[in-house]
């Protein structure tokens, strides 16, 4: 099956939200934030990026990522906030296209570094570490972006 992997627009979050609280990726009614009304923020600044994976016009996952700046690091961190599948699909390939869009928008946004928080049970293991997330402390895994050279 083909997916068309591509940046979230806001007619995609009410269908993004469903699927994330379907699989436990948002927190439950008594939060004290509006995770839906953030998702919708994250689709508009530039310091986040959401992306969603479709099959035949039905969302088949999503990704959200998120910066902050780290002196460490020496530039922006990506953190991937979110990585959902819906049940039926290829579970595996849609996990590695959205990794993969994650790691280029964190490439292309300049970041330096890009994490996840992994419980060590996490359905997607081993398509994190095949994109190069090692452990870096307890449940965090890092991978560094190669930044491009620049054209001077």
């Amino acid at each position: 099956m083909e997916y068309l992997i591509r940046q979230a627009r806001i007619t995609d979050v009410d269908r993004l939200y469903a699927l994330c609280a379907q699989k436990g990726a948002v927190p439950g009614g008594n939060s004290p934030i509006d995770a839906i009304g953030l998702l919708r923020q994250l689709v508009y600044i530039p310091n986040a990026s959401v992306a969603i994976a479709e099959a035949g016009h039905q969302l088949a996952g999503g990704a959200i990522l998120g910066l902050r700046p780290s002196v460490r690091y020496g530039g922006f961190v990506a953190t991937i906030d979110v990585l959902v599948v819906a049940d039926g699909v290829e579970t595996e390939k849609v996990a590695d296209l959205l990794i993969e869009e994650m790691l280029h928008s964190a490439r292309r946004k300049g970041c330096a570094s890009v994490e996840v928080v992994l419980a060590p049970d996490s359905p997607y293991m081993s398509n994190w570490q095949g994109h190069g997330f090692s452990k870096a402390t307890t449940n965090v895994y890092t991978a560094a972006i190669a930044l491009r050279a620049s054209g001077r």
